[in-house]
């Protein structure tokens, strides 16, 4: 897409590994959308990723700072406003990890420390992020702030194991926080609930091809890609949803409302 709606916008994206990232196509769709950000990720993502080369494509400065950390967030806001001239009018949250699904724990069998852990930078980063953005007072009126979650918050989906709770609990935050950033600052916060998408961090979750195809034959409309995420991620930073906030909006091609498809029926009645 060629149109420049965020033309003289500004803001940080969490989370860019590698170009199957969501993170990564979003940033990319905001630099041909007009924008212009600071790349950030926690440095052990970023040795094992390539971030530097898409700082370069996009002429972008690279901040890194470990979401689980005030001090951290704080430093990586300050240097932002500063690089980039001015209060924030865009972030994205592109975080998610589970020691537990990475180590092949099941759900009734997890490690709490290693569940604790993925909370932390799943879902409770983001409350910090909204808090060190909302105490320095860093975002332009009628910014937005937008964290990506997955339909297993609502659902059950067995092997999304213990990231289906801190998607919930992400979604959460983005409505209580919201609503202050919203009353105090006229600030936008919301979720995008994305379809099953094939990337670097989506890989460690066990049958993701098997949801990948099940979502597909869903979906009325197939599923939604990274690219896709990105374009909507850059039409909820524009000024065109000013008025949109404390959503947890689906972007999935329609399969958070289908019950079952008939390409699912076809299937079942083979077997």
């Amino acid at each position: 897409m060629s149109h420049k709606i965020l033309e003289g916008k500004k803001g940080i994206i969490f989370g860019a590994l590698d170009d199957q990232s969501i993170a990564w196509k979003t940033a990319e769709a905001i630099k041909n959308a007009g924008g212009k950000f600071v790349l950030t990720n926690a440095p052990v993502a970023m040795r094992m990723g390539a971030i530097n080369d898409l700082a370069t494509a996009t002429d972008s400065k690279v901040i890194p700072a470990d979401a689980t950390n005030i001090a951290d967030l704080e430093e990586l806001v300050d240097q932002s406003v500063s690089h980039l001239g001015g209060k924030l009018d865009f972030v994205l949250h592109s975080i998610g990890m589970s020691v537990n699904v990475r180590k092949g724990k099941h759900y009734t069998d997890l490690n709490h420390d290693w569940m604790t852990k993925g909370w932390d930078v799943s879902a409770v980063s983001f409350h910090k992020l909204l808090q060190t953005l909302y105490q320095k007072d860093a975002m332009n009126p009628w910014g937005s702030i937008v964290a990506l979650s997955y339909v297993a918050a609502q659902r059950t989906f067995p092997n999304y194991n213990d990231m289906a709770d801190n998607k919930a609990y992400l979604e959460s935050i983005a409505r209580s926080f919201g609503y202050f950033f919203g009353k105090d600052k006229k600030v936008r916060v919301n979720t995008i609930s994305q379809s099953p998408t094939l990337t670097t961090a989506g890989k460690g979750v066990k049958g993701l091809d098997g949801f990948l195809n099940y979502a597909e034959k869903t979906s009325p409309l197939g599923n939604a890609t990274a690219e896709d995420c990105a374009d909507y991620t850059v039409m909820m930073f524009s000024d065109y949803c000013k008025k949109v906030t404390l959503q947890n909006l689906y972007h999935d091609g329609g399969f958070s409302n289908v019950g079952v498809s008939q390409e699912i029926i076809d299937a079942l009645q083979k077997d």
